[in-house]
């Protein structure tokens, strides 16, 4: 493990620093929209642009990657996105933040897959849940620190842009000036979905729902604060409660998951979230009144965190259901299906929101969640009743970002067999006589055995 670190450490540093800017970047375009007075349908309209061009990229960055190599594509599309913030600040109009915020989606995923793919490169089948861990670990830590930039400086100021701008373009140095080699990248093929949805109904349906509800969750939180006339860093500090209470909630809701028919454990977590986020709109309806009558912020912090907490866990928890269906060589592929279906999903999800909140007001917001997330919870009673809960030994529950790639898919450890230790027969002969073990692990006990 150490070693994958040693060799891995620029990866980690250039993705913080992509991060950081990209957290800092999303909470900032949602609350200049509102500054300046973009309706909230064009708001949403805008913010959809990311996800566009995110499921444009990852159709197209494999053959990119192939052709022209893992560095160079990073160095160029990180250059990308850092020209794109600039022109942000620059030409302040909805149809061309449109247009600048599908660039940056296409950047990221091309991002997100060379880091990825260079990950699976430098891990090995017993170290690569590790590796995703910290992996998670750099991506929701620096996002959720980069949220905390807001403050740095007024959102109607271009200060903030170039902030941004200098961040992405730091973030080549530790890659470029990297010695080590790049990976060789290997194309994945999905399933089609019509053999997504006969393995995985729940699965499909459930990605492409939950892809509307998180995308919007994630690009408009920001733009649901400003327009409740929440300070710059109350802004900051809802969405980094928001990225880091749904992290740490991976690993209890998992551990639950693998223990349970995880349909149950969907259905309690669509559930949970949608009354927590009733609750949400019921603790934000006095607080501001006038002093003395106002009730406080915390109680909607805590729904907030609980809300997170129960939904965010949510799309692991349909990849794993899906591989409980499926054979362990598929694990792969149909977690592309599933992530296609997630971006079909995500393309819509923050412009229908701005439509519920234009028409509802600013808590259309959590109304709009309610509402998917009960369509999710309900589907999965439905196919509780039409099919049984299926034993597979090689399915498991693994914490995944939502941002993760189909190449980096392959960073769960359970998608490949994990080597069996020596046995100690083999481990003494190895000893004796000097050898330094590779691949050769099978001929060498057959040989003992004669």
């Amino acid at each position: 493990m150490n070693k994958v670190l040693k060799n891995s450490w620029a990866l980690f540093l250039g993705m913080a620093l992509i991060m950081i800017a990209h957290g800092y970047q999303s909470s900032l375009i949602g609350v200049r929209a509102v500054s300046e007075e973009f309706s909230l349908t064009s708001t949403g309209f805008v913010m959809s642009g990311y996800f566009v061009g995110y499921f444009i990229g990852a159709r197209i960055v494999p053959n990119l990657i192939s052709t022209v190599g893992h560095i160079r594509v990073f160095a160029a599309f990180a250059s990308i996105a850092s020209l794109a913030v600039l022109m942000h600040s620059v030409f302040i109009h909805p149809i061309t933040w449109f247009f600048l915020r599908v660039i940056t989606g296409f950047s990221m995923v091309v991002i997100y897959t060379v880091a990825e793919s260079w990950l699976n490169d430098r891990s090995s089948n017993k170290n690569r849940g590790k590796v995703l861990s910290i992996y998670m670990i750099v991506l929701y830590g620096s996002i959720g620190f980069g949220m905390f930039l807001l403050n740095f400086s007024k959102p109607e100021n271009f200060q903030p842009f170039i902030l941004i701008s200098v961040i992405f373009s730091c973030a080549l140095i530790p890659i470029l000036l990297t010695k080590r080699k790049a990976p060789n990248f290997k194309k994945i093929t999905a399933m089609n979905l019509k053999d997504l949805y006969n393995a995985s109904p729940l699965g499909m349906v459930g990605a492409l729902l939950y892809g509307a509800t998180q995308s919007a969750l994630f690009m408009l939180l920001a733009v649901y604060g400003a327009s409740m006339n929440f300070t710059i860093l109350e802004i900051s500090f809802v969405t980094f409660l928001l990225g880091i209470s749904g992290a740490i909630s991976q690993y209890p809701i998992g551990y639950i998951s693998d223990k349970l028919d995880r349909r149950i454990v969907i259905i309690y977590s669509t559930f949970g979230a949608s009354i927590f986020a009733m609750m949400a709109i019921f603790s934000t309806k006095t607080m501001f009144l006038p002093e003395g009558l106002a009730s406080s912020k915390n109680w909607f912090y805590v729904f907030l965190i609980l809300f997170s907490f129960c939904s965010l866990p949510i799309f692991s928890q349909i990849l794993a259901h899906t591989n409980d269906f499926i054979t362990k060589d598929k694990f792969v592929s149909a977690g592309a299906a599933l992530q296609f279906t997630f971006g079909l999903g995500a393309m819509s999800g923050p412009f229908l929101c701005s439509l519920v909140m234009d028409l509802m007001g600013p808590n259309g917001f959590f109304i709009f969640h309610i509402f998917f997330h009960l369509i999710i919870g309900f589907f999965g009673i439905h196919r509780m009743k039409a099919r049984p809960v299926k034993e597979n030994p090689d399915s498991q529950f693994v914490p995944v970002p939502q941002t993760i790639t189909p190449v980096g898919l392959e960073l769960n450890p359970t998608t490949e067999p994990i080597e069996e230790p020596y046995t100690e027969k083999v481990q003494e002969m190895l000893k004796r006589k000097g050898v330094s073990y590779k691949k050769e692990e099978k001929s060498i006990e057959e040989q003992v055995k004669e």
